[in-house]
């Protein structure tokens, strides 16, 4: 029982990590199969999400330095991660947290995995890029420019629909609240910001506080 059951699990996570080269290709009927259908699942989603930063690190480090010149004194694969990790937590909670207020339908769970397959073209091409990085001249780099582009416009355009289809929304509704959704983002961490400077500030001064009394004790 448990052989069989462990088959059936990889071969579930193995068709929802598939499927997500259906999302971007059929993304409307792809993104409603993917939620109400149940034929995505986390797992491919933290999946692809490890592929998406993986693929980050192999671009910035690996593309032809014609097309992307980084400073290896000062890289760091961990900043990367937060680079790609932050942003999909931050609009998970973000986006949940307003369309809740305009009748979406989605859970938070169901907004990562939307975003998470949206990812898949962007990933696809900023692959394929890295070796063609090494292959076209400076001249050509119009077209490994323009290609990147539209890895961008791409993921956008797949994760409106995402968004469209998990919330039950209109396009224009998907439209309006992720852009809502990029405003709360904004807001969330400028309060972070702020609390982390004052939080800072109350540590700087109560330890000074600290010092000038051990020095007055000393000095006593």
């Amino acid at each position: 029982m448990t052989a069989r059951l462990t088959r059936f699990d990889w071969y579930a996570y193995l068709r929802a990590l598939r499927f997500s080269l259906y999302t971007m290709r059929r993304p409307l009927d792809g993104f409603w199969d993917l939620i109400h259908e149940k034929r995505g699942s986390m797992a491919a989603a933290h999946t692809i999400l490890a592929i998406a930063v993986i693929v980050q690190i192999m671009r910035l480090v690996l593309t032809n330095f014609q097309f992307i010149n980084i400073n290896m004194e000062v890289f760091s694969a961990w900043w990367v991660l937060g680079q790609m990790v932050i942003p999909i937590v931050l609009f998970s909670v973000a986006n949940w947290c307003l369309t809740t207020l305009f009748d979406g339908k989605g859970k938070i769970s169901h907004i990562y995995m939307g975003y998470a397959y949206a990812m898949v073209p962007q990933i696809i091409i900023n692959a394929v890029l890295v070796p063609v990085s090494h292959v076209i001249t400076y001249s050509e780099g119009m077209i490994h420019q323009m290609t990147t582009h539209i890895g961008t416009l791409w993921f956008v355009l797949l994760l409106l629909c995402a968004m469209k289809e998990i919330h039950e929304y209109s396009f224009s509704k998907a439209i309006l609240t992720t852009i809502l959704s990029l405003f709360a983002i904004g807001v969330m961490v400028f309060i972070f910001i702020m609390f982390f400077a004052v939080v800072s500030d109350g540590a700087a001064y109560f330890y000074s506080i600290a010092q000038e009394a051990v020095f007055r004790i000393r000095r006593g």
